[in-house]
Order: C-alpha cells, then sequence, then structure tokens
C-alpha cells in the first residue's frame, strides 16, 4: 500500500512541473490559449490525488466528501477539461459550441453520479435507480470520449504536421482517463514493478505529458520565432515609412504648412506628401489613408507614395494623380485608399480632387464636395473636383478620419462637431491632434494645415512678348 500511494507522490509531482510549465508558458505567451487550459487540467488532477492522499494519511475529509469531492464532481470535470485543452490547441473555429456541449455533458454527468452515491444514494434516491442511471452515466462518459476523438480528428485536419504527436498523446489521454471501462473490457491496468504498484493510467498519464510538453515547448518557440520575424519586418516597414513620410515638412515661398502625424500602431495606414513645383511655384499637397492596419498597410502605402510622385513629374494636375494611382491599385486588386490631392498655386488659386477622404475645410468652414469612391474599386472611377482661392492670411486644412472616429470609454465619437469647435477658435493642427488622441485614438491621426502668408507674392506674369505685366 506503501508503495501504490509512493506512485501517487511521483505522479502527483510530475503534475505540478507540467502545471507551473504551462502557466509560466501562459505568461510568457497570453495569446496562445491552450497554455491555462492545461494547466486547469493539471490542477483538478492534482487536486484529486491530494484528496485521495489525505483521506489515506489525515482525518481531515470524511469518506462521503471524498467519494462527492472525487467521483462525483472531479472526475468528470477533467475528462471535460482535456477535451477543451485539445479544442483550444486545435484552435477550433467553433469553440463556443464546444463549450455547450462539454459543459452539458459534464453537468449531466455530475447529477447523475451524485444520484447514485452517498449521501443522496439510499436515503433520497431509491436503489433501485441505479439500475437506469449507471447506463446512462457510461454512454455520457462514452459521449465525452467520443468528443474528444472528435476534436482530435478535426485537429487532425487542419494541422498534419502535428498529428502523428497528437494521435498518441490524446490516446493516452483517453487510456488515463477510462479506467473503470477499460477495466470491464477485460484490459490489465495494474501492474507491479520492483515492488511498485503502477496503474496503467498513470504510465499514460505521465508520457502523455512528456509528449505534450514537447509539443507546448516547439509551439513556444515557433511562435517567439515568428514574432522576432514580425519584429523585423515592422522594423523594416517603419524605416520605409520615415523614408516616405517626411519628418520635417518642406519649406514653400507664400505658404506656411504645419501638420501633425500620430499613427495607432506601429506602422501607419495615414499618408501624406508635400511635392514642390519648381517651374510654376505651385505646391501639390497629397493626404490619403489605406485600407487594412498595421505592416500590410504600411507596404500599400509605400505604393501608393512612389505611384503619386511618379504621377505628378507627369503632371501637376489633381485629378490626373488621382487616376494614375487608381489605375495602379485597381490592377493590383484588393487595394484600396481615400486619397484627397490638392495644388497650390503662387497666386492662391487651388485645385482639389477627392477620392473618398475627408473634404477640406477652408478658414474653419467644410468645403462641399461631392462623395466619390476610395482609389482601387473601379478603373474608370469619377473623382470629385472643386477649385478654390486663398487669400493671403487664409487657411485650409486637410484631416483623416481618424479625428472623426475618435473615441472615449464611454463609444461617444470626437465627431464633427467638435472639430468644428475647434476650428472656431484657430486651433492649430497639433491642438486638433492632440485633442482627438487623448478622447480616444482609434485608428491614425492626421492633420496637415496649409496657411497662405500676408506677406506673399504673386508669381510674375508675362504678356505674348515675354515682358512682365504689373500686378
Amino acid at each position: 500500500m506503501a508503495h501504490y500511494f509512493g506512485s501517487a507522490f511521483v505522479e502527483g509531482l510530475i503534475l505540478l512541473m507540467a502545471m507551473l510549465m504551462a502557466i509560466s508558458l501562459a505568461y510568457l505567451d497570453p495569446h496562445e490559449q491552450a497554455y491555462p487550459w492545461l494547466a486547469l487540467v493539471c490542477l483538478v488532477t492534482v487536486i484529486a490525488l491530494a484528496i485521495v492522499l489525505s483521506v489515506n494519511y489525515t482525518t481531515w475529509l470524511s469518506l462521503t466528501q471524498v467519494v462527492v469531492l472525487n467521483e462525483v464532481v472531479l472526475t468528470h470535470l477533467r475528462v471535460g477539461l482535456w477535451v477543451l485543452f485539445w479544442g483550444y490547441w486545435f484552435r477550433l473555429s467553433n469553440i463556443r459550441q464546444l463549450h455547450w456541449a462539454v459543459w452539458s455533458l459534464v453537468a449531466v454527468m455530475i447529477a447523475g453520479t451524485a444520484l447514485i452515491r452517498p449521501p443522496l444514494y439510499g436515503d433520497l434516491v431509491p436503489l433501485q435507480a441505479s439500475t437506469y442511471v449507471y447506463p446512462l452515466l457510461m454512454i455520457g462518459k462514452l459521449a465525452l470520449g467520443a468528443l474528444l476523438f472528435l476534436v482530435a480528428y478535426r485537429g487532425f485536419r487542419t494541422q498534419k504536421t502535428e498529428g502523428r504527436m497528437a494521435a498518441t498523446a490524446v490516446l493516452l489521454v483517453f487510456i488515463a482517463n477510462y479506467q473503470r471501462e477499460l477495466r470491464l473490457l477485460h484490459i490489465q491496468t495494474t501492474f507491479t514493478f520492483a515492488g511498485f504498484v503502477v496503474q496503467l493510467g498513470l504510465i499514460a498519464m505521465v508520457v502523455s505529458l512528456l509528449i505534450i510538453t514537447v509539443m507546448l515547448l516547439r509551439r513556444f518557440i515557433q511562435a517567439q520565432a515568428l514574432k522576432e520575424q514580425w519584429k523585423l519586418e515592422i522594423q523594416q516597414a517603419q524605416q520605409v515609412q520615415q523614408v516616405l513620410i517626411p519628418n520635417e515638412l518642406p519649406q514653400i515661398a507664400g505658404l506656411h504648412i504645419d501638420g501633425e502625424y500620430r499613427p495607432a500602431r506601429e506602422v501607419g495606414g495615414d499618408f501624406f506628401q508635400i511635392i514642390p513645383v519648381s517651374s510654376s511655384g505651385s505646391a501639390i499637397i497629397v493626404v490619403g489613408d489605406v485600407t487594412g492596419k498595421g505592416l500590410q498597410a504600411g507596404m500599400l502605402v509605400a505604393l501608393i507614395v512612389g505611384a503619386v510622385r511618379s504621377a505628378a513629374q507627369h503632371s501637376a494636375d489633381p485629378l490626373h494623380v488621382l487616376q494614375e494611382v487608381n489605375a495602379q491599385l485597381c490592377e493590383r486588386e484588393h487595394s484600396s485608399a481615400t486619397c484627397l490631392v490638392l495644388r497650390i498655386d503662387a497666386d492662391g488659386s487651388v485645385t482639389i480632387a477627392n477620392a473618398g477622404q475627408l473634404p477640406p475645410y477652408i478658414n474653419g468652414a467644410e468645403l462641399s464636395m461631392e462623395g466619390a469612391l476610395p482609389l482601387g474599386i473601379i478603373t474608370e472611377a469619377d473623382f470629385s473636383v472643386a477649385t478654390v482661392h486663398l487669400n493671403p492670411g487664409d487657411s485650409i486644412i486637410l484631416m483623416s478620419d481618424g479625428i472623426v472616429e475618435a473615441q472615449d470609454p464611454a463609444g461617444n465619437l470626437f465627431g464633427f462637431e467638435r472639430i468644428a469647435g475647434m476650428l472656431e477658435h484657430h486651433a492649430t493642427a497639433a491642438e486638433i491632434a492632440e485633442a482627438a488622441q487623448k478622447f480616444g485614438q482609434e485608428d491614425d491621426i492626421l492633420v496637415l494645415q496649409v496657411r497662405r502668408e500676408r506677406d506673399s507674392v504673386p508669381a510674375p506674369q508675362h504678356d505674348a512678348h515675354g515682358a512682365e505685366v504689373p500686378a
């Protein structure tokens, strides 16, 4: 008997080590949901072992309490937790339905077992009830076992690389939790080795935990390697974006340009470009927002910025620039972006072409423009075009929807009314961006403010003979 319980202490030690490892991995990689479920399985099993040992070495628990805790509750709970662990391990898509099935079966098993165990059995439940309850309990436990193998089968189909190792572990888990059923099939489940009584369930549990440990460590190492790869790619994307999106705004004669760009993630999806046109003294300003987030959005920004600069070399017409970028995005498919292109001439004339971006604000008032589809949707899309004139001292503000869509913890949007209120008080680009970010940043924040200087001098005009015409 001492040898028998000695093996129970060994089993408990192995379970504690597995539980600590699962907890450590869950702490290091909180995104992997299988780790905490394995820790729960080990915890429940350790508690069951501790109860068995306590009743043999202490008087803390009565035999009835042991029966209620172990046979009625923990035995069925452990099998259910094993099923859920494998469901999370294989990352099944219908995990909610799996929870419902598991907990329904566990509840039925606990209730049924309680009816044929003390203190209910014989006192409140008639003895002949066991004739009907036992078969139902057998069916329920086999249903849990069938659910375990169904989960494993579905997992093998999606993760074939881990199939053989996981198949062995699942089979051993079944053996460890179905000792009584195996004995009914006349399968030997108890062995004596060097004076120790060893159960087949203990062997199956130890080997299965060893296999699962190898699988957990393998997945953890792969996850860490993937994280490092993503970090490297994000750093590279950030470096590209820093080159494409200027940290210092270019100085253009007659204009004062101020801007704030605050990405919501490491790599932002908003972008802007300021391109001087030296031949005419004009400036082309581009703002936009690509679909998606993170690394993919950063790469799409690089493509669009390159296309914008290439188009601007051939024509300073904002509509032409939009059409050229739209053609390139349509060729790629599944790549879209909102974008606004404007050209400010030296005399204050402004031409604006818009593809789904928020309209600009002229001296604090929103410019009325027709709506248009984003870039990359339709090859021959029509984009809205408007012309305005900036007098000396006038300003134009461009911003991304990250300002409007900023959201506080209560779900309230920053909205257009707050923007209008800030513009009435002549808020700067930095003040608008700061207010939206503090309100609750949900998306990239971009604000550009362009003001025509009061002392700006129009570009000299010439007549047909080349003589300068007085302003």
